[in-house]
């Protein structure tokens, strides 16, 4: 497929790593960033039917390899690819969601959400920026935050703290790595139209007695616009992030 960037964003000979590419917002910015020119390793558990779509039309420019970021051992391995890989730009997205309420929310559930929410993207963005540091690289690593990391929610603790941890990482890291041209950013989205936002609908109609797409419908009222988010809307930004006009 042929390149078409209408915001003239370039992000040509730029070598990219997003995890959590099978997602919605995921494989919205691998073909943004694609677009752009950039290349594109695109990881994630497993190959979604969006992404692959894309491993077809952007042949030679988007590739696909699997982690499994909630074990040592992938994690391990998705650091040393990176390290290989050495990219000028990390879209770190990888992200799971859970509720309960905190008599009910288990330590089970603690792990399972920070040990990819926050253990493996912190793991992520460092094996990132000691590669970079290492090769004399300048770049850009953008984390995918939440509005739920700026509040509680009675339903949320766990996932609420989980993204309060990547702001607070993000902050820290931007703060210790702004001196070796290394960019780190975070974006906060609310509600976002994505596969995930219909499982967190489920999720609280089964908390809530709600009807399923009834909670959508009523976070999307809430939206000023009237309406979610689109992943296209988080890519356009972390597009903007990741190329040279950021700097």
């Amino acid at each position: 497929m042929t390149s078409h960037n209408p915001g003239k964003i370039s992000l040509v000979g730029k070598k990219t790593f997003v995890t959590g590419a099978s997602g919605g917002i995921g494989s919205s910015v691998c073909e943004h960033f694609a677009r752009a020119g950039a290349t594109i390793l695109a990881s994630d558990l497993n190959l979604s039917a969006p992404l692959q779509t894309l491993l077809e039309n952007f042949p030679g420019q988007i590739h696909f390899k699997p982690f499994d970021l909630t074990t040592a051992s992938g994690l391990e391995n998705c650091s040393q690819e990176i390290k290989s890989l050495v990219p000028e730009i990390l879209f770190n997205n990888a992200a799971i969601f859970d509720m309960g309420s905190v008599l009910d929310a288990n330590l089970d559930q603690y792990d399972r959400i920070f040990t990819l929410n926050v253990r493996a993207m912190y793991g992520i963005m460092q094996a990132t920026a000691q590669a970079l540091v290492a090769s004399g690289k300048e770049g850009s690593i953008i984390n995918l935050a939440s509005q739920a990391g700026r509040r509680g929610e009675a339903l949320v603790a766990h996932y609420c703290a989980s993204k309060a941890a990547v702001i607070s990482y993000t902050q820290s890291a931007g703060l210790a790595l702004a001196e070796k041209g290394i960019r780190v950013n975070a974006l906060s989205p609310g509600v976002v139209d994505t596969p995930m936002w219909d499982q967190v609908d489920s999720l609280f109609a089964k908390f809530e007695n709600l009807k399923i797409g009834e909670k959508k419908q009523l976070v999307g009222e809430e939206v000023p616009m009237g309406r979610m988010g689109k992943p296209e809307d988080i890519a356009k930004v972390a597009l903007f992030l990741a190329s040279d006009l950021s700097a």
